[in-house]
């Protein structure tokens, strides 16, 4: 299972061009046409990536995102737009961007950059996470491995483990897991909730995933492990 995707492009054309793509290379890609309905969707669903176009009607990508990062979402983002200006990247950047990418571009060079980004915001380096010495994890396939065997993971399974590798020793709230894995239209299930960290634990370690009562989970690292 690939990350999931928030695409801002108010071009519909160049929109369904890179939504195809991505989606051909199995990514889960949303897309958007503006930044108001952007904003709702970020807050409606968590995305490992944003794709934020900057001249989109109502509210554009630079003041989506600095908005954003003021309220402590520090999901990556990547700018593609039609401006080339030395102090436009400097903007993206200081909004809080992880990379710029100028129109026109291609298609491959855009899936570089979003496999490098996404692999930044893993610890560990490299191309899998190694969470201790017997389990690795690929964060760009989602896949996790025991001694080089692959271990079968369903989606939702798959998108638990990489919520908590890129949240070490934090607590998430039900309420954050259940946005991360449930589409917009899905309803939440505590009970299977449950039945994942279950599969988790039976796989990693009952002691690798701490149960916050009445709040949520916390994944314990390497390192804060017991």
């Amino acid at each position: 299972m690939k990350p999931k995707i928030l695409l801002l492009e108010d071009d519909m054309e160049l929109s369904d061009t890179v939504a195809k793509f991505l989606r051909a290379k199995g990514y889960d890609v949303v897309q958007s046409f503006d930044g108001e309905e952007a904003a709702e969707k970020i807050y409606e669903t968590r995305f490992d990536l944003w794709l934020l176009d900057v001249k989109v009607p109502f509210q554009n990508g630079f003041e989506l995102l600095t908005k954003l990062r003021r309220e402590g979402d520090d999901t990556p983002a990547i700018f593609i737009t039609s401006l080339h200006g030395a102090d436009d990247a400097t903007r993206g950047f200081e909004a809080g961007g992880d990379d710029y990418i100028r129109k026109p571009f291609a298609l491959k060079e855009l899936q570089a950059r979003i496999e490098a980004v996404i692999k930044r915001r893993y610890p560990g380096g490299g191309e899998t996470i190694a969470i201790d010495e017997t389990h690795r994890f690929d964060p760009i396939d989602f896949t996790l491995s025991a001694n080089g065997e692959r271990i079968p993971l369903k989606p939702k399974e798959a998108r638990l483990l990489a919520l908590f590798l890129r949240h070490p020793d934090q607590t998430l709230r039900k309420e954050e897991i259940y946005d991360a894995l449930w589409e917009y239209e899905e309803t939440p299930n505590e009970g299977s909730l449950r039945t994942f960290v279950k599969i988790l634990r039976r796989h990693l370690g009952k002691a690798r995933i701490e149960t916050v009562k009445e709040v949520g989970y916390r994944y314990r690292s390497v390192g804060e492990s017991r």
